[in-house]
Order: C-alpha cells, then sequence, then structure tokens
C-alpha cells in the first residue's frame, strides 16, 4: 500500500487539525466565547499573564470546557493507539479494541453499579462516580483475561480462538446488560443508555488522573513495538525468525489494550468507530509502517473525537448529543465504503 502523503507533510497537518480542534473545544459550547478570549483564558491559566480576561471566561474554560477537551484528547489517542494494535495482532485493518472483549467487559461492569446503585447500594453521591469507573475498568480487565485465558493452547495464544472468544463473551455481556436493562427504572434506564452511549459530559480534573496515566503508558509504550507490529504483518513464523518473542508481544499487546480501553471507558463510557476509523484511514494516508502510523494515529484519534465531542454539543445546543451516535453516524459510512472498496 503506498502512502498518499508524505509522512513530513501529514504530521504538521495532523498537528494543526489537533490544535484547532482543542481551540474550537474550548471556545464553543452552548455558551460561545470569542475565540480570542479563549486564548488568552487558556494563557492566563498556564500562568503567562499577559492580558486580562472576563472571570466568567476563564472559569468556563478552566473548570468546565479544559477538563473534558484534556478527556476527548486522551480517549481519542488511546483509542486510536489501541485500534492500531489489534488490527495488527489480527493482522486485519478491519479490527476493533472491542474485539478482545474489554469494552463490553467495561460496559457490564458499568451496568451493573448503575442498576445496582438504584436497586440494592447506597453510597454517598461524591463517590458514586468513581465507584462508577472503578467497576468499568474492573470489568475491561476480567473479561479480556478471561479471553486470553480461552485463547491459550499448549503453551501459545491462538489469535482465532480468542477472536471466537471475545465474540462470544461480548454477547454474553450484552445479554446481561440487556438484564440490567429490563430490571432497571426509568431514571436508571435513562443514566444507563447515555453512559452506554457515550460522553464526555461530568469531566473533571480528579476523574482525569487515573486516565492520564494510563494514557502516558500506552502512548510511550505502543510506538516502542512498532518495529514488532512491523513483523508481525508478515507472520507469526516469519516474525519469529526475525528475533521477535511473538508471545511476549501478544500478551504486552492484550495487556496494552485491555488497560488502555479499559480506563477509556471507563472515564468517557462507550465510543465506537474510533478505533476502526482512524487506523484505517492514516494506513491510507501515510502506509503500512507501524513507526509512522501510531503517531499520526494518535493525533487524529485526539483531533476526530473533539470534533465530535464539538458537534454533540452544538447539533442540539442547550441539550447534549451522546457522543457514541457522532461516531457512529461518521463510522458506520466509511465501514461501509471500506467494504465496497475491498470489493472493488
Amino acid at each position: 500500500m503506498n502512502p498518499v502523503l508524505n509522512w513530513r507533510v501529514l504530521y504538521p497537518l495532523l498537528a494543526a487539525l489537533l490544535l484547532l480542534a482543542v481551540w474550537l473545544s474550548l471556545a464553543l459550547g452552548p455558551v460561545s466565547l470569542p475565540l480570542a478570549d479563549t486564548l488568552r483564558a487558556l494563557l492566563n491559566i498556564t500562568g503567562l499573564n499577559l492580558t486580562e480576561v472576563q472571570a466568567q471566561t476563564e472559569l468556563i474554560v478552566s473548570q468546565i470546557r479544559l477538563p473534558r477537551t484534556l478527556l476527548g484528547l486522551m480517549v481519542g489517542a488511546v483509542l486510536a493507539l489501541t485500534g492500531v494494535a489489534m488490527q495488527g495482532l489480527f493482522r486485519n485493518p478491519l479490527a476493533d479494541p472491542g474485539l478482545i472483549g474489554v469494552s463490553s467487559g467495561a460496559a457490564l461492569g458499568a451496568s451493573l453499579v448503575i442498576v445496582g446503585l438504584s436497586r440494592w447500594i447506597t453510597l454517598p453521591v461524591v463517590l458514586e462516580p468513581y465507584v462508577l469507573s472503578a467497576a468499568a475498568f474492573a470489568g475491561g480487565l476480567l473479561v479480556t483475561a478471561l479471553v486470553y485465558r480461552l485463547g491459550r493452547r499448549d503453551g501459545q495464544t491462538q489469535v482465532a480462538t480468542m477472536l471466537l472468544a471475545g465474540i462470544a463473551l461480548t454477547a454474553l455481556s450484552g445479554a446481561i446488560i440487556g438484564l440490567f436493562t429490563y430490571l432497571a427504572d426509568d431514571s436508571t434506564l435513562r443514566a444507563l443508555t447515555f453512559w452506554n452511549l457515550g460522553s464526555l459530559n461530568g469531566a473533571s480534573y480528579s476523574r482525569l488522573w487515573p486516565l492520564l496515566v494510563v494514557a502516558l503508558g500506552v502512548v510511550y509504550w505502543l510506538p516502542r513495538r512498532a518495529d514488532a507490529l512491523n513483523a508481525m504483518l508478515l507472520g507469526e513464523s516469519e516474525a519469529r525468525h526475525l528475533g521477535f518473542d511473538v508471545e511476549r508481544v501478544k500478551r504486552e499487546l492484550i495487556l496494552c489494550t485491555a488497560l488502555g480501553v479499559g480506563a477509556a471507558v471507563a472515564a468517557a463510557g462507550m465510543i465506537g468507530f474510533v478505533g476502526l476509523v482512524v487506523p484505517h484511514l492514516m494506513r491510507l494516508l501515510v502506509g503500512p509502517d507501524h513507526r509512522l502510523l501510531l503517531p499520526a494515529s494518535a493525533l487524529a484519534g485526539g483531533a476526530l473525537l473533539l470534533l465530535a465531542d464539538l458537534a454533540a454539543r452544538l447539533i442540539v445546543a442547550p441539550a447534549e448529543m451522546p457522543i457514541g451516535i457522532v461516531t457512529a453516524l461518521i463510522g458506520a459510512p466509511f465501514f461501509i465504503y471500506l467494504l465496497i472498496r475491498s470489493r472493488g
């Protein structure tokens, strides 16, 4: 596959798109702020008190929109990077991080807490968001661990078996989530539905730290495995002949994906298609070399999710559309286009 753009051209374009997305995310919303005032407020937050800005503007930017923008940036980058990792692991450009069950496991953990808090458990209100995030993260890790265990045979990880196990456990998790949906009352059902469709609403600095730690680990570690991912495109036996410990690489990719997607889903709910669309689009632009593909996907994933969140805030303002609807409206037609293009 020949790249459409040279990476020296593509990277500056993606960086400029990301900066524009950050700027618009901070400025626009139900209460739109002048772009210049938004930039001044952001500079004041960083300590560069170059000019005075209205206290209300600085409050909106610093306490409401900046945490939301940082959350979208990290979630988009993590989903895109783990999408590249799964496509490399399965050697299939249509693979998605959800194939190993981490997304459905996280949804199952969150659904258990959402329904349980309304029917069986009583917690202080201040602890509910943290318990929800912890349950989603734990659910994603547990289901992924079970998928990995089912995919192991004679000391080897069978990718095809692991894929089938992921599909089966995703279906089982969906059935249990359906049972929780049936048991939920009206208010709980709304919360459950909204969470399963994903949202960056409710972002705060205190909830950003766990995701920040995981996101930095993913952004640091996955590009260091670019050569191994390139070798695995040739096949597992060829990668072994090139000197790579294939089983170790598989374990690390699965663990990194489980941690990254689990933390992202715990922080923002279920957001689909980012891990599918972004890696494939970047592969069309920059080629299959993971040394170039991983950084490009991280930049594009952050920009795409910020722009999708901006659309979710503006389309039905002053209400807010779940961001998963926007990403699905973008991703599903693109997925159909890929299928038609592969037939051609």
